[in-house]
């Protein structure tokens, strides 16, 4: 047999490549790049195995993003829903005014770093009593005579340290620079504990019914030191009083000086 017959053999032997119509995925254009190769059957199995992993996040994704807004909800119902606006509390009213400053206030009495709290001066109706002992009975003040409604000054310059109502009576409390604290009652107060006051400020308006008062309205002015000093505030409307005390940084007197006289001369007898 001759070669070219063997070759005829041969050719008719081998597999027909599989033809692709044209325009299908099998299809090679002329001049186009060889078609890739078909992944190995290990290949298809892996991509499989991505699809499912993927399939299976987004449903926990979803599950996140449910989670995330129950909690909102919760939130907001927990903490109901926005009422109204609250409605601003009025201010509270405001305390009546002091009466006028009258004329001549604030000027201290002659010689005296205090002055009246009533003008013109008044009449005194009852003095001052120092209790026998610290809880003793006295008047622990001096009650002036005024009018219902009369302006009350603060004797010298202070601050005010109470400013209210005890026992149904108004009273003012007043610090002063020498450390003493003055009180008046009963009276409306038109300051607040405070204020700071000039020598004949007004403190308030004198009320009436002060137990044991003869006229219509009497004021109670007490002054203490401390906390249960209580002293005569009468006093502080006199000249200081002065005293002389003896001073330790005197110099010693000098020594006193002896004269010493001469002998006296005997007298002689005159001449017979």
């Amino acid at each position: 047999m001759s070669s070219r017959s063997c070759d005829a053999s041969a050719e008719s032997s081998r597999p027909a490549d599989p033809v692709h119509p044209a325009g299908t995925a099998g299809s090679v254009a002329p001049g186009a790049p060889p078609h890739p190769a078909v992944p190995p059957p290990g290949g298809s199995a892996t991509a499989g195995s991505r699809t499912a992993s993927l399939a299976g996040a987004r449903p926990r994704a979803v599950l996140r993003v449910l989670v995330g807004l129950a909690a909102v909800v919760v939130t907001v119902l927990a903490l109901g829903p926005p009422g109204p606006a609250a409605a601003a509390e009025p201010a509270p009213p405001a305390g009546p005014a002091p009466p006028a400053r009258p004329p001549g206030a604030g000027i201290p009495a002659p010689g005296a770093d205090y002055s009246w709290p009533l003008l013109p001066a008044p009449a005194v109706t009852a003095l001052f009593r120092k209790p026998a002992f610290r809880f003793g009975r006295g008047h622990r003040g001096a009650d002036l005579a005024g009018t219902p409604g009369q302006a009350v000054l603060v004797a010298r310059e202070g601050v005010v340290v109470f400013a209210g109502r005890i026992a149904g009576r108004g009273v003012v409390s007043v610090d002063h620079p020498d450390g003493l604290r003055s009180t008046y009652e009963p009276v409306t107060a038109g300051v607040a504990a405070g204020d700071r006051l000039a020598g004949g400020d007004p403190v308030g308006a004198l009320e009436p019914g002060h137990p044991g008062c003869p006229v219509a309205a009497c004021l109670h002015w007490g002054v203490r030191r401390e906390r249960l000093d209580h002293l005569d505030p009468l006093v502080l409307l006199r000249p200081p009083r002065v005293r002389l005390l003896p001073w330790d940084g005197a110099p010693d007197p000098p020594d006193p000086v002896v004269l010493s006289l001469p002998a006296p001369v005997p007298a002689t007898p005159a001449a017979g």
